[in-house]
C-alpha cells in the first residue's frame, strides 16, 4: 500500500497536495482498494465554490456501493478533473496522479493541523 509523504491524509479518506496556496484532492490508494473497481465519479461542487472542510463535494460509485467525496480543508475549487469521469478507472490506477478529483486554493484559515501526514494515515487504517 502506498502513502506518499508529500500529501496530507484526512480521516475519510481524502488526500490533498499542498503547494503553497494552492492543492489538489484525490482519495487515498486504501480507499480505493476497499471501493473496488472505480465505475463513476461525480463532482457536485463547481469551479469557483467555497467548500467548508468536512463538507460533500461529490461521490465516487464502485461496483458494489456508493460513498462521500469530503473535503479535508476549506478551500475554493479551481478545477475538475473530468477526464475522470470518462475514465474512472483512472482512481484505481493512478490515485495519487491522474486520479485526482479538484485543485483546490487554499482558505486562508484552513486548518492544516486537523490533517495526518503518511505516517499517523497509514497506522490509522492498520497499514
Amino acid at each position: 500500500m502506498n502513502f506518499p509523504t508529500d500529501l496530507k491524509y484526512d480521516k475519510s479518506h481524502e488526500w490533498v497536495r499542498i503547494d503553497g496556496t494552492a492543492g489538489a484532492v484525490g482519495i487515498t490508494e486504501y480507499a480505493q482498494s476497499e471501493l473496488g473497481d472505480v465505475v463513476f465519479v461525480d463532482i457536485t461542487a463547481s469551479v469557483g465554490d467555497d467548500v467548508a472542510a468536512g463538507e460533500v463535494f461529490g461521490t465516487i460509485e464502485a461496483v458494489k456501493t456508493v460513498a462521500d467525496l469530503y473535503m479535508p480543508i476549506a478551500c475554493r475549487i479551481t478545477e475538475i478533473n473530468t477526464a475522470v469521469n470518462d475514465a474512472p478507472e483512472t482512481v484505481n490506477k493512478d490515485p495519487y496522479g491522474n486520479g485526482w478529483m479538484v485543485k483546490i486554493e487554499i482558505a486562508p484559515d484552513a486548518d492544516l493541523t486537523a490533517l495526518m501526514d503518511a505516517e499517523a494515515y497509514a497506522a490509522s487504517v492498520g497499514k
